[in-house]
């Protein structure tokens, strides 16, 4: 009986979180409202309440789950693949499949980096948010075991290159400017591997590479 009814509350909530993603990324957020969303889910408004404070701590999980999927595939791909090198060829790699995931699927680029903050990352990578899709802090763990570079040296790379590669690939993905995501591929890879050596003390190169 409890794991039939905690199935239930996570369907609801899957509901009321897709529902919101719908609307959010087809009608805008400003225009969006609670009511739009339990609709649409086909739940009673006060269910909402059950899972979710208000409309803006909705889209921050929704934030957090969309950018975990997206991260989750990259590192899957990243784990599968027969690769060495340095902790800047690792980043580049994970960087270079979320672009691609973006590049094909623009409404989801458009709704992450229009609501996506440090704050809210932050929250993910901490183990704070519980709608990640990823164990950031087991991911944060093994970049510490293969690189042995400290914990808060690898945040601040990180959000180095997610301010870096969030505020440049937008309008190069949906409006090819300055160029074309894959005519600007080369220059984010090269900078993004000048601020991971500039700012490691330390050899970047993977232990066991």
């Amino acid at each position: 009986m409890a794991g039939k009814i905690e199935s239930n509350k996570k369907q609801k909530k899957d509901a009321l979180l897709n529902s919101a993603f719908e609307i959010f990324t087809n009608e805008g957020f400003s225009k969006s409202s609670i009511s739009d969303i339990v609709k649409l889910a086909g739940v009673a408004k006060g269910t909402f309440y059950l899972y979710f404070t208000d409309k803006y701590d909705i889209r921050n999980k929704l934030v957090a789950r969309k950018a975990g999927i997206v991260f989750k595939r990259a590192l899957e791909a990243y784990e599968s693949a027969p690769f060495t090198g340095g902790l800047a060829d690792a980043i580049i790699f994970i960087v270079d499949n979320i672009l691609d995931q973006f590049n094909e699927n623009k409404a989801l680029l458009n709704f992450i980096s229009k609501n996506l903050s440090w704050g809210i990352f932050k929250g993910a990578i901490t183990g704070a948010n519980a709608d990640s899709e990823v164990d950031f802090d087991e991911f944060f763990e093994y970049l510490q075991k293969i690189t042995c570079i400290e914990r808060k040296q690898l945040e601040i790379i990180l959000f180095l290159v997610v301010e870096f590669v969030s505020s440049t690939c937008y309008s190069s993905i949906l409006y090819s400017e300055p160029v074309p995501i894959e005519e600007l591929k080369p220059y984010i890879f090269s900078t993004i591997k000048f601020i991971v050596e500039n700012n490691t003390s330390e050899s970047t190169e993977l232990i066991g590479s």
